[in-house]
């Protein structure tokens, strides 16, 4: 019997077996079975994709941005064309439904398409007459090679918000994913080269800690975009920073949901189920807490609720009808599990608890049940980190000026929603919260594409956000010419600092 297929790197255009010695186990997190290994590279295994980009990335950025432009489209297409089976192998690797699988994916092409503008979007500025006889203009240029470290909640997303734009930008890239659900991000790679793009441009190398820090000190690497855990992010960004690279971090989060007494408490329940529970709350963007202001709203919240909540059941993530999947690991089921134990141990006070769910047919997969807690204070641990799984906390506020500050003065700031019907409220807590992304009536605030992705505090580190023009700037460098050409006249003011006037 054959034993767990080696899922390899891919360098230069090509499939790379791992080299190090070292291999990470793929589960199947409906079963619990290790399915797949991952070589785990070494400093020389990133070196050599980082020859094989920095051998490509001359001619590829010497390529005008709309034949760059029609890689992305026939991309756009060929993912099209293979969404099922894309969709079909995150499921089966991370753990979140098919369904959710397809948003992922899709998520990830709107950058795609964004990314087909580039033509546009690298038009530099220019001035004429700006002095006698002298013009001035910009122009945008790529880095050269760069790279990208992507989680594994989005294995396809992440990493399409990242090398999508920083290709098109003329950039050649190294993307470090997850070694936790590695085959997505691969695949990936090969439709790009399907796509017409060069070997060299993409090459993607799975790792561990060995990966990040070879990265992060590579000398030809010269930007570096994570995604991940904060106190990773942290380390990256002041890693990268003190190696000189240009770094971009986007770390945990802890959204928060305040919900007003006027708000439609229907569409509040139906928004917090998907946000909270959705993907079992893997999510960066998932709504962890809900604030209700006054007693009254947050009673009549977890009324409606509670019956919700009990009509969830995990299910395998291929099976159509399940409302989501396992989480990613054995080890991601424990943390959950401990987090929902302590906040029973600070005096939360735990309504509906998913721990010691399993499916049967599926006993040791990684499922972990929906959980509710209410009357969860600012001050419990369990609310102050990141939990990352199916729970739900219930934080009580007396009015709005109280909802508001708990995510403002929350560690994290990356996404916050309110439910309300008066624009004056909606408007003024948008204007005055202290994070970076703002819903109203929205659950998941992530940005269309062709705007930013990025939050505040320790949900990201550094001065750019994901995809958009943020992206773009952040992937390439300005080059401002100021030119004159020759009238015949000689100046005499050779000697003195030339101006304008």
């Amino acid at each position: 019997m054959s034993g767990p297929r080696d899922i390899p790197h891919y360098i230069n255009g090509q499939h790379v077996s791992g080299a190090s010695g070292r291999h990470g186990d793929v589960f199947d997190p409906n079963t619990g079975a290790v399915q797949a290994r991952v070589g785990l590279a070494s400093a020389d295994e990133l070196g050599r994709a980082v020859e094989a980009a920095k051998a490509a990335q001359p001619a590829w950025g010497a390529t005008n941005p709309q034949r760059r432009a029609r890689v992305m489209f026939r991309f756009k297409e060929l993912i099209e064309r293979d969404m099922d089976d894309l969709a079909w192998l995150l499921a089966t690797e991370h753990g979140k439904v098919v369904a959710d699988a397809k948003g992922d994916i899709q998520r990830g092409l709107e950058v795609i398409e964004f990314a087909c503008g580039i033509p546009h979007l690298l038009k530099g500025e220019y001035t004429e007459g700006a002095g006698p006889g002298i013009d001035v203009y910009s122009m945008r240029q790529p880095l050269g090679v760069v790279a990208g470290i992507t989680p594994f909640n989005f294995p396809a997303m992440i990493p399409m918000w990242m090398f999508g734009v920083a290709i098109a930008c003329g950039n050649a890239f190294i993307l470090k994913p997850s070694e936790r659900d590695p085959s997505v991000p691969v695949r990936l790679a090969e439709l790009m080269t399907e796509a017409g793009l060069p070997d060299g441009v993409l090459n993607v190398v799975h790792g561990d800690k060995e990966a990040v820090d070879a990265i992060l000190h590579h000398p030809d690497i010269k930007a570096v975009s994570f995604v991940g855990s904060s106190d990773i992010a942290q380390y990256v960004y002041v890693t990268g920073a003190q190696n000189g690279k240009r770094v971009q971090a986007m770390g945990g989060a802890k959204n928060h949901a305040v919900i007003l007494p006027d708000a439609d408490l229907d569409q509040v329940v139906r928004d917090l189920i998907g946000s909270a529970y959705g993907s079992a709350g893997e999510r960066c963007m998932a709504l962890p807490v809900a604030v209700p202001v006054g007693d009254k709203t947050a009673d009549e919240l977890i009324e409606r609720l509670i019956p919700e909540i009990e009509k969830l059941v995990p299910g395998v993530s291929t099976d159509p009808d399940a409302v989501y999947g396992p989480v990613v690991t054995a080890a991601h089921k424990a943390r959950v599990e401990g987090y929902i134990q302590m906040g029973v141990d600070e005096g939360a006070e735990l309504i509906i608890d998913g721990r010691g769910f399993t499916l049967q047919g599926h006993e040791d997969g990684f499922f972990v049940g929906p959980s509710l807690f209410d009357k969860v204070r600012a001050d419990m641990r369990s609310y102050q980190e990141e939990i990352f799984g199916p729970v739900l906390q219930i934080v009580r506020a007396k009015d709005l000026e109280e909802a508001a500050r708990l995510p403002s003065e929350h560690p994290y700031g990356n996404g916050v929603a309110i439910f309300t019907r008066s624009g004056l409220a909606a408007r003024e807590f948008a204007s005055k919260v202290n994070v970076g992304m703002v819903g109203v009536n929205v659950p998941i605030p992530v940005p269309v594409a062709y705007h930013t992705f990025g939050g505040w505090k320790r949900s990201a580190f550094g001065d750019t956000n994901q995809h958009g023009m943020e992206g773009v700037r952040f992937f390439t460098k300005i080059k401002t010419v100021t030119q004159r050409w020759p009238t015949g006249e000689v100046s005499d003011q050779a000697f003195v600092i030339p101006t304008m006037g």
